[in-house]
């Protein structure tokens, strides 16, 4: 059986001899920062195993290990802290930001979203309930056993520059094709593509003619980026025009381009750095000085509408990522929608999502998710298992 952080702690401490370890307890207990630990309880320990379970009670497990990494090189036990840190990584793997590919400021004391839940449907009486208060204010849904639902997911690992590997991208692709079939989408997926591969992707799943039997869609595009481009896997000094512009997702599944979504929810979800510098602002949108021509057809549709994204970052800023266990946004976005997709439209779900990267706290590590071209005018409720 593979060993618990728990467990390492335990081996850690069975290392030091008795003096030493009464010097760790001495030392814990004389520790300033928040939360401390009491030097009563620490007096009632006698085994090593309660000494770890005092730890990890008071701190997160992730940073009992920092703590006790501290206190061991304190009292001058630098093989035994040695050894625990290469067993549990410090206790928190480094997150990165995948432009640089190299760890942040420090990120001692921080949790990673919880994407272990199972996804919570909804009740008939629920859906029936908020058709019944909310009426046209709300996209239709179809039921399960008629529609055809399609999402498509694209995620870049590995790049023709080594260094440039997205570790844990493969746990976000997990959890996100888990999320997306508990939805009720089936998933039609790519991996490591270059930027003409992703738009032809996109244009191919544009086409699908089981949208015309769908009432919504997801599209997730995961790998480095720039702030209004998606890197593709070839992208380095040597070929920096292997990208996916972001402009072209929309524009192959607009009105014009994909008729069959016509009126129906779509949404994109975008993970990838947008730049690493500060201080960067929105441009308007291009217009034209001509008036427009209010006399239009009135078989004219919007060419752009029924669209939501949701993108990792703002303008100018870094997406992090955690080696491990994935992206700091998927990881949110799944723990959100594995909790309220039951109860609440997605739009509230993104505010969700922001919320958490609000209140997310890692030493200088800052981050904050984007809503961008939203064009819904309805609500969308997802009514998870209906």
């Amino acid at each position: 059986m593979e060993k618990t952080i728990q467990d390492h702690l335990v081996n850690a401490l069975d290392d030091l001899t008795t003096d030493k370890l009464k010097k760790f307890k001495n030392k814990l207990v004389d520790r300033k920062q928040e939360p401390r630990v009491r030097r009563s309880d620490v007096e009632k320990v006698e085994y090593t195993t309660e000494l770890v379970n005092l730890l990890t009670d008071t701190y997160t497990t992730r940073t009992a290990v920092q703590v006790a990494l501290e206190v061991l090189r304190t009292i001058g036990c630098n093989q035994v802290a040695q050894n625990l840190e290469a067993a549990t990584g410090g206790g928190c793997p480094a997150l990165q930001a995948p432009v640089q590919n190299v760890p942040p400021p420090s990120a001692a004391g921080y949790d990673l979203p919880d994407t272990s839940a199972m996804l919570i449907p909804s009740s008939e009486q629920f859906k029936q309930d908020i058709i019944s208060k909310k009426g046209q204010e709300i996209y239709p849904v179809l039921d399960k056993g008629v529609r055809k639902r399609l999402a498509l997911l694209i995620n870049n690992v590995e790049f023709d520059c080594k260094r440039k590997k997205r570790n844990g991208a493969q746990k976000d692709q997990e959890n996100m094709e888990k999320l997306l079939r508990a939805l009720g989408y089936d998933v039609v997926k790519h991996t490591d593509l270059s930027g003409r591969e992703m738009d032809d992707a996109i244009k191919t799943f544009a086409g699908r003619s089981e949208h015309a039997e769908s009432d919504s869609t997801f599209v997730v595009i995961m790998s480095h980026g720039q702030r209004d481009k998606i890197s593709g896997i070839h992208h380095g000094p040597d070929n920096p025009d292997d990208f996916l512009p972001v402009d072209n997702i929309f524009n192959h599944l607009n009105t014009a381009n994909c008729p069959a979504l016509l009126n129906k929810p779509k949404v994109i979800l975008i993970q990838a750095c947008r730049g690493g510098k500060a201080g960067g602002t929105w441009v308007p949108d291009s217009h034209s000085d001509e008036e427009p021509d209010l006399e239009g057809d009135d078989s004219y549709e919007h060419n752009e509408k029924d669209f939501i994204s949701l993108l990792s970052c703002t303008p100018e800023a870094k997406a992090y990522r955690d080696p491990v266990n994935g992206a700091l946004f998927i990881g949110f976005l799944v723990q959100v929608f594995n909790a309220k997709a039951h109860e609440d439209h997605v739009e509230e779900l993104f505010r969700q999502i922001m919320r958490h990267f609000e209140q997310f706290g890692c030493g200088q590590v800052k981050q904050m998710v984007c809503k961008d071209r939203g064009s819904m005018p309805k609500l969308f409720y997802l009514f998870p298992g209906l």
